[in-house]
């Protein structure tokens, strides 16, 4: 039984308000999120905290913050099922990041990749918050003895640095007291790339607003942005792409990218296996099936990018659910910390 008396297993995951969501976004993450509500007791976080690791614009931090949680609630997460809250409002993330600093090893953390990455080569001008990434990381996870993380294959290091500083926590002070974190695999997590450049990832950082579907896109702008998606002169292929694992080929995915991607997109915003869709669309020539595509991501996005937007006009709303779940977060989390501090041995009042 979790702490709040629920029978269900815990989840926590997190999205940075570090720019807008798109359409991998929601594929990747959010729908998720909202299929899992049901099943398991959500703990749902905008990781404010994790944003500011790089230098972030005040204002824009708020509004993201909003934009992030408007996001949630418009893809169907249930505030009053799931618990959405802002990570600055509960301030046993931090605590407990402070003790996991002091239990994580230098020599854990220069391995993980993803600091590597983001700092790049100039590694030096990087903020330490950038380097303890991964332990706050660990501490927002375990704050609410989470059982279960959905993961992706980019945050897969960052799961195993969690369990191993739960693990040494609780054999330093000869306790069982934090859970070994299991990570929640969904199946086959359909990678979204550029629509302008089907070799490279679908991002909110690249400057053409024209590679991406934002969440909070209408139909015209969807409609628009498929009409003018890369493409290249040959018909849709079949099923002869697909490698013994149901997935296409490497050979066909550096041979035609772009029709790779498109074809991936609309199966996942069908829930549909790539076989049953190559099978459908094998011989069309790409206007024919860009008719169906924007059919299909204007059905399911739309209504969700006019949600937001509903949702973003009211913004006392928003904060007000931002609020309501941190007090709930916080009824978790806070009774977490003082017991590690009494394990700790520290001295309370």
């Amino acid at each position: 039984m979790t702490e709040s008396g629920s029978t269900k297993a815990r989840i926590f995951s997190g999205v940075q308000p570090t720019g807008g969501l798109h359409l991998g976004n929601y594929l990747g993450a959010v729908r998720n999120f909202a299929d899992l509500q049901d099943d398991y007791e959500c703990v749902y976080c905008v990781v404010d905290l994790h944003a500011i690791t790089t230098w972030q614009d005040p204002t824009r931090l708020a509004d993201q913050t909003r934009e992030i949680t408007a996001a949630f609630l418009a893809a169907g997460i249930d505030p009053k099922n799931a618990i959405i809250f802002n990570q600055s409002q509960v301030r046993a993330h931090a605590e407990l990041a402070w003790v996991f600093n002091c239990v994580a090893r230098v020599g854990w953390l220069n391995r993980m990749t993803q600091f590597k990455d983001k700092a790049g080569k100039n590694r030096e001008a990087a903020s330490v918050g950038l380097y303890g990434y991964p332990v706050l990381q660990a501490a927002d996870i375990l704050v609410y003895l989470a059982t279960h993380v959905p993961v992706g294959e980019d945050q897969k290091q960052h799961l195993e640095l969690t369990r191993d500083i739960a693990g040494k926590f609780n054999n330093d002070f000869g306790v069982d007291f934090f859970p070994m974190i299991e990570p929640l695999i969904l199946g086959a997590e359909a990678r979204i790339m550029s629509l302008r450049d089907g070799a490279k990832k679908m991002s909110k950082s690249d400057p053409s607003d024209m590679s991406r579907i934002n969440m909070t896109d209408d139909a015209d702008a969807i409609a628009n942005k498929i009409r003018r998606a890369k493409t290249d002169p040959a018909a849709l292929p079949g099923v002869e792409v697909l490698g013994e694992d149901g997935t296409i080929t490497e050979a066909f995915v550096e041979e035609r990218p772009e029709a790779t991607n498109l074809v991936a997109i609309y199966a996942a915003l069908g829930r549909e296996d790539l076989r049953s869709v190559l099978a459908d669309v094998a011989g069309k020539s790409f206007s024919d099936f860009k008719a169906m595509l924007t059919e299909r991501a204007v059905d399911q996005l739309a209504p969700i990018g006019a949600e937001m937007q509903r949702l973003l006009d009211d913004s006392a709303y928003v904060d007000g659910v931002l609020r309501d779940g941190a007090a709930r977060a916080r009824a978790i989390a806070d009774p977490v910390v003082e017991q590690v501090y009494d394990i700790v041995g520290m001295l309370r009042a």
